[in-house]
């Protein structure tokens, strides 16, 4: 998961920042490889709404000890930017528990090339050829991960570039709505959206019942499921994880200049697969690691060139 607050840029130390972020994607790395663990037992819908709940507290906690108000200002754009963030989320775990994480992870992080496309066709930027080429070549990196079989097409590759789309869009609405908005009120409102989302989900497994396959392969369709306590030490960690690598990622961005910032979250395409690699054994092959280089080359291009605007 990416930068899902967006504050203005201040002067500040920019080892520490690069710390926090660094801490951030571990911390993310860690926690999104235990969801394939998490759903061989309950759905996406209850992930979705235990997450929550075990996250509002700790985020109610922080308001009261002085990091922010619980409220936005602009409800409207704060609950738009929510909506979109927590749906690229129900693309990008969907994924995460049916494809190795190297290949979700893959799939969001088309994000910063879908804001440069996005912005382009329809708010009229104007982008050099150094930026072409870095979305053209992220482009190619993303192909290189997920592999697609020309042959026979699988579905399933799409859901992580659909929760890359849906993080483009919201990080655009961040970036041009909320900037006067406190990290505190946007995760509330995010976490929000998430624990109804989850709730929906429910809701709509037990009025339309479908098939649920087999361990992780029924996490999107299963309903709610009880007891829960062999998974609940993933539970509670899934609720800190939400609240703590979004602080970090905020505090690094107060911290450091952004374009600096943004290098160091894609860290967590080297994190994620290094902890899945030895958690599961999941390996990548010569052209999906040069993918993943590919895509952070590109990344780390867009978000240099755009503080420079060219």
């Amino acid at each position: 998961m990416k930068q899902i607050a967006s504050l203005p840029t201040h002067a500040g130390d920019q080892t520490t920042a690069a710390q926090a972020m660094l801490v951030a994607m571990a911390i993310i790395g860690v926690t999104d490889n235990a969801v394939p663990l998490m759903a061989e037992t309950i759905g996406l819908g209850q992930f979705y709404l235990l997450r929550t709940l075990v996250a509002l507290p700790i985020l109610w906690g922080l308001s009261k000890t002085g990091f922010g108000s619980l409220l936005p200002r602009r409800f409207g754009a704060v609950g738009l930017r929510a909506l979109l963030v927590a749906l690229a989320m129900v693309f990008y775990f969907s994924a995460v528990a049916l494809m190795p994480i190297a290949q979700a992870l893959a799939g969001l992080f088309t994000s910063p090339i879908i804001i440069v496309v996005v912005s382009v066709l329809f708010m009229r930027l104007r982008i050099g050829m150094v930026r072409i080429a870095a979305v053209i070549g992220g482009f190619v990196g993303v192909l290189f991960v997920l592999q697609p079989d020309v042959a026979v097409f699988d579905w399933l590759i799409l859901l992580p570039v659909a929760g890359g789309f849906f993080y483009a869009l919201g990080s655009i609405v961040t970036g041009t709505l909320c900037k006067e908005e406190s990290t505190v009120a946007m995760l509330f409102i995010y976490l929000l959206a998430q624990g109804l989302i989850g709730a929906g989900f429910l809701i709509a497994v037990e009025i339309w019942p479908l098939p649920v396959g087999q361990g992780a392969d029924g996490f999107v369709t299963r309903g709610w499921i009880w007891p829960v306590w062999e998974i609940s030490h993933f539970i509670l960690l899934q609720g800190f994880a939400a609240v703590a690598g979004v602080f970090l990622i905020t505090k690094a961005y107060q911290l450091g200049e952004a374009s600096f910032v943004a290098v160091f979250e894609y860290s967590v395409l080297l994190v994620g697969p290094a902890i899945a690699w030895a958690a599961y054994g999941q390996v990548l092959n010569f052209w999906q690691m040069l993918g993943i280089g590919l895509i952070v080359l590109a990344g780390a291009t867009l978000a240099l060139r755009s503080s420079k605007g060219v």
